[in-house]
């Protein structure tokens, strides 16, 4: 969806900073069902994520950022593998649909960092581990 959305024009039109932005960053794409990534700058990887993510933690650079994948954020949180955390609540109630995080089986502890109201209502929510502080 981000892959198709973010070259486009009408991306390109409504918000060109963060349109390059998502063009021009380097992007992992972890699938075991896609067969190639065309997205500029992207690598896709098959198979185990933790692994990828432990040896991507371990060399210098910068921050990494998950976007809109549950179960890999829960595969990771039970492996102790995210630093920070960062929500964004939107003023909607739908009723129903799916939990955040699943498949964990122990309580994780969270310290709020920051909370960055926009003027949509949208509020930003940053949070890191507790037994995991960053010092």
């Amino acid at each position: 969806m981000m892959a198709s959305f973010w070259p486009s024009p009408t991306a390109l039109a409504e918000d060109p900073v963060v349109a390059n932005l998502m063009n021009s960053t380097s992007k992992i794409v972890f699938s075991n069902t896609l067969q190639k990534a065309d997205w500029n700058n992207t690598r896709l990887v098959s198979g185990d994520a933790d692994q990828e993510i432990k040896k991507l933690k371990e060399q210098s650079g910068k921050v990494m950022i998950i976007f809109g994948s549950g179960s890999l954020v829960s595969s990771l949180m039970r492996l102790g593998l995210i630093d920070e955390y960062r929500l964004i609540v939107n003023p909607v109630v739908l009723g129903s649909g799916r939990p955040l995080f699943t498949g964990l089986k122990e309580r994780l502890q969270l310290k709020l960092l920051n909370a960055l109201t926009f003027k949509s209502g949208n509020v930003l929510l940053s949070y890191q581990p507790v037994e995991r502080e960053i010092k």
